[in-house]
């Protein structure tokens, strides 16, 4: 038998190579630090492939990652952050057959459905693009005051945002939550949907492919509560988005955040209006109602935003006093 027909022979009978999905912290793919997997199935009980089940040691080293992302990211000129936004949706576009596969494996759609929800994603990253320089024209500008001075009001970023990612809407929810926090110059530590990771792990590549410094987005996978309840409570985190958490948890992080006086985006609720009455909500079931096919608004830009406000005097001319 020749080398050519050895070779032929044997790639018939050659061992699949199973991708192995990590974490994403700091620029970084560690597994967890505790070692663990889970099993991730398709809607049909299938497996899929082993995720890493993020312990508390790992949120927290995510939220110094972020943290110390902030800084830079915060400074840069929001057409720079532009620039990178729209630098991720190109990388989507190059691995749109993956993200394909991967969301239909995760949500149980056909190839044709899924292929729509993943170009609605990377829309959905040009979209926030183009919004991180004008969202400040929106939110703020010059207001009227009695005196002689400037008066300007600007928004600024909140700081480290912990994202809970939607449960059933593995990549198109996922994006729409996390693209507006970066956009308006956050940083975030996201925790993917507890039995669909895939997309999100696989969102990680994308961005330490892209332009997208080390940190800014930082991506969990595991059990949603276990990672929530740390995060909600730490310190250093300035501002939390529910949006991934069934009611019951949603309440009990909302009084963990409030310790640092955290902003809170509360999510959406099964059979009710707003976010808002999520409060009064008395179903411990129920799940993320939020339509992510819908136009996004600026709802999520201006959510994780301060206001600051700057008088500066104008300065007089003249004996009269008159201003300019």
């Amino acid at each position: 038998m020749s080398d050519r027909e050895s070779t032929n022979g044997s790639a018939g009978r050659r061992l699949s190579v199973f991708k192995t999905y990590k974490l994403y912290v700091g620029g970084k793919f560690p597994r967890s630090e505790s070692g663990r997997v889970y099993e991730v199935t398709d809607s049909k009980d299938r497996w899929l492939a082993n995720a890493p089940q993020s312990s508390r040691k790992d949120a927290r080293d995510a939220v110094v990652a972020a943290r110390k992302a902030f800084g830079g990211w915060s400074g840069a000129t929001a057409y720079n952050r532009g620039q990178v936004l729209y630098r991720v949706a190109e990388m989507l576009e190059g691995r749109r057959e993956q993200f394909v596969r991967e969301v239909a494996d995760a949500e149980g759609l056909s190839k044709s459905k899924a292929a729509a929800v993943v170009d609605a994603a990377v829309d959905r990253w040009v979209w926030y693009a183009g919004w991180t320089d004008k969202i400040g024209q929106v939110v703020g500008g010059a207001n009227p005051v009695a005196g002689p001075f400037f008066n300007l009001s600007t928004p600024e970023p909140t700081g480290v945002v912990a994202v809970l990612a939607p449960q059933e809407s593995s990549f198109l929810g996922l994006v729409s939550v996390v693209a507006p926090v970066i956009a308006t110059g956050n940083t975030a530590v996201v925790v993917a949907s507890a039995s669909s990771p895939l997309p999100a792990l696989s969102l990680g590549e994308v961005l330490a492919t892209s332009d997208l410094p080390g940190g800014v987005v930082n991506i969990l996978s595991g059990v949603t509560a276990e990672l929530a309840a740390p995060l909600a409570a730490h310190q250093d985190v300035n501002a939390i988005d529910l949006t991934g958490a069934d009611v019951a948890l949603a309440k009990e992080l909302e009084a963990a955040a409030a310790d640092n006086l955290k902003r809170v985006l509360r999510p959406h609720i099964l059979g009710q209006g707003t976010d808002d009455e999520a409060r009064g909500a008395t179903d411990p079931q129920a799940v993320d109602a939020e339509d992510w096919s819908s136009d996004p608004g600026t709802r999520r830009l201006t959510a994780f935003l301060e206001t600051k406000t700057v008088w500066h005097p104008t300065g007089a001319l003249g004996a009269s006093g008159s201003s300019y």
